[in-house]
C-alpha cells in the first residue's frame, strides 16, 4: 500500500516502515536482554572497559563480550562433535584468570582487545568443560543401564 505523506510530497511504503520499526524494536529488546543478563551475571559494564559501536556502548564489557562469544563457540563445537580435554578446558580458563589477576594485583592494566581475547578463552574453556561433564554423565548413566558406551 502506497501512502503520500502530507507536507513532504514523497511516497513511502508503509509495510517497509513497519518492518524497519519492528526490527529496530527487536534489536533493542535483544540488546536490553544482553545488558540485563550481563548485569545479573556480574558484569560491571564500565564504559572504559567496553566496546562502542556507532557511539553506543556494548551491553556488556569487553571481557564478558569475549565470554559470551566463547560460550557460543563452545556450544557449536560441542554440537559438531569437537571435544576438548579437561586439561585444555582448564588451560583456557586459566588464560582469563591470569589476565584478570595481573590486572587486579596492579602488575599491568589489561586492554579491551586482551580482555576480549582472554574472555573468549575463558568462555570457551568453561562451556567446553560443561560439555565434557555432560558427556561423562551420559556415559555414567548408560553404563548403569548396561547400554552402549557414549563416545568421548
Amino acid at each position: 500500500m502506497r501512502v503520500v505523506r502530507h507536507g513532504k510530497g514523497k511516497e513511502k511504503d508503509d509495510d517497509k516502515d513497519e518492518s524497519s520499526e519492528y526490527m529496530s524494536e527487536l534489536r533493542q529488546s535483544f540488546l536490553e536482554c544482553i545488558r540485563i543478563l550481563g548485569n545479573n551475571s556480574g558484569c560491571h559494564q564500565m564504559p572504559e572497559r567496553s566496546f562502542f559501536y556507532k557511539g553506543k556502548q556494548f551491553p556488556v564489557c569487553a571481557r564478558c563480550t569475549g565470554v559470551f562469544l566463547g560460550h557460543m563457540t563452545a556450544i557449536l563445537l560441542f554440537l559438531c562433535g569437537k571435544r576438548f580435554s579437561f586439561r585444555k578446558c582448564f588451560a583456557l580458563m586459566a588464560v582469563m584468570g591470569l589476565d584478570w589477576g595481573v590486572q587486579e594485583v596492579g602488575i599491568a592494566e589489561s586492554t579491551n582487545i586482551r580482555r576480549l581475547f582472554t574472555g573468549f578463552c575463558g568462555g570457551l574453556g568453561l562451556f567446553s568443560l560443561y560439555g565434557r561433564i555432560i558427556v561423562l554423565a551420559l556415559l555414567f548413566c548408560s553404563q548403569l543401564r548396561g547400554k552402549e558406551k557414549v563416545k568421548l
